[in-house]
């Protein structure tokens, strides 16, 4: 049975709170594919193919052809900022595009000029926002509610959905005022510090019934309070933190360990990085939110206490070191000590050097775009399929959640076929085969 999906008719807005690299990386590459100037390399969406049916079919149409997402000509950007550059300008100061792309989309990105942003330096230490808010925590969602509003109806949009490209904020676990919508709203009133300035956000938008994404490892959504909101309004959301660079490698690799039932003992990954998420990442409050974003994902793949024999006492280390010189080109080293036939010792080493906001814009993209098909198909709360795209997925309370690629990739192409009325395909093939069992 096909879900009654509303269709992606007029504009769609991607509103961003935090106007730096990836954010502007996303917003004049797609000004840059509109104009013919490059392709979306890397987004799923826009270049991946599906298969539907059986193999014999040969039905394998690209993802954007099967499923009614909005199209790029029709999505209008904009965002919040703690400094007041316009896109262009920011985008040539994080130097991740080369100015001769920059100046062609120039006219497209001079036009997005952020808005003051929601922001507390105790969130953020190593950052000082010069173009914010001033107020209350109430006042300042009360005022992100309406640049929400004024932002859809000044474009004239259909639709909006927010995509949190900010820092990484400062490592907090759930408290009382987080956990549930009364006592959240009451802490707005009370202006309670312990509401982080992404809950702000991401409160405003779901309150209008806006989708949400959370691209950083912050807790954001991930509470029991967001959570009731995001429900109660028939809201989707999705989060944490973009799946990109060293922790893609991980989810790729690790996987292919495990199924070949090949030991673990230790697994020492540092990285350097010198853009605005490198320098929030050098206070070691920050560093701890990612850290535990980071470290969790070989626990859910490996799975220790299923598997002690191979897993059991793998030691696994975590640096990021803020480099300046590197800006945006993120380079990252992993020795991974592995173990095979009766226990003889083996080696792994892996030196990625990548470019941060090229991988974290596509995956970013892709986020929008299917957030606000989960929106117009009806579907609420905790977006777990969106998790390929994911490095520390949300999920439902108490379930353990899946960091293997291969098979969130599984997860988001069969979630597709079900929305669209196709056969789920579980690779099982025996159909194929008439005498696989024999005397049957």
């Amino acid at each position: 049975m096909k879900i009654n999906i509303q269709p992606a008719q007029g504009k769609l807005g991607i509103l961003i709170p935090g106007l730096g690299a990836v954010a502007t990386t996303i917003i004049a590459g797609v000004e840059a594919v509109k104009k013919g100037i490059s392709k979306p390399i890397g987004s799923h969406t826009q270049m991946g193919t599906i298969r539907l049916g059986k193999r014999t079919e040969n039905r394998n149409p690209k993802i954007k052809d099967f499923v009614p997402l909005a199209s790029l000509d029709n999505v209008v950007f904009g965002g919040w900022d703690v400094f007041s550059d316009n896109v262009y300008e920011s985008a040539m100061n994080a130097e991740v595009l080369e100015p001769g792309l920059l100046f062609a989309v120039k006219d497209q990105l001079e036009t997005i000029v952020p808005m003051k942003a929601a922001f507390d330096k105790n969130y953020a230490k190593n950052l000082t926002g010069t173009h914010v808010k001033t107020g209350t925590r109430l006042d300042m969602a009360n005022e992100l509610m309406a640049d929400i509003q004024n932002f859809k109806e000044k474009n004239g949009l259909d639709r909006v959905v927010v995509l949190w490209c900010g820092s990484t904020e400062i490592y907090y676990e759930a408290s009382d005022v987080h956990s549930t919508l009364a006592k959240f709203e009451e802490g707005l009133k009370n202006d309670d510090h312990l509401i982080a300035p992404s809950m702000l956000y991401a409160y405003a938008a779901l309150k209008l019934g806006v989708p949400f994404v959370n691209g950083a490892p912050n807790l954001t959504v991930d509470t029991p309070a967001l959570i009731e909101l995001a429900k109660e309004t028939k809201t989707p959301i999705a989060g944490k933190d973009f799946k990109t660079g060293q922790t893609l490698m991980k989810t790729i690799l690790a996987p292919g360990l495990a199924a070949r039932s090949l030991g673990v003992r230790g697994w020492f990954s540092t990285n350097i990085l010198g853009n605005r998420d490198g320098l929030v990442l050098d206070d070691p409050d920050n560093f701890k939110t990612k850290e535990v974003s980071k470290l969790g994902v070989l626990e859910d793949i490996f799975k220790p206490e299923d598997n002690p024999d191979l897993y059991g006492d793998i030691f696994h280390k975590i640096r990021i070191n803020y480099y300046p010189p590197h800006g945006d080109n993120k380079e990252s080293w992993d020795n991974i000590d592995i173990f095979g036939w009766l226990g003889y010792k083996m080696q792994i080493k892996i030196n990625f050097l990548c470019r941060d906001s090229i991988l974290a814009a596509p995956v970013a993209l892709d986020l929008a775009l299917f957030i606000d098909l989960a929106k117009r198909a009806g579907m609420v709360g905790i977006q777990e399929w969106l998790s390929f795209y994911l490095k520390s997925p949300q999920t439902a309370p108490g379930l353990q959640a899946e960091n293997d690629i291969f098979k969130q990739l599984i997860k988001l192409e069969n979630t597709l076929r079900y929305l669209m009325g196709e056969d789920l395909i579980t690779h099982l093939g025996l159909d194929y085969y008439d005498d696989v069992f024999a005397n049957q």
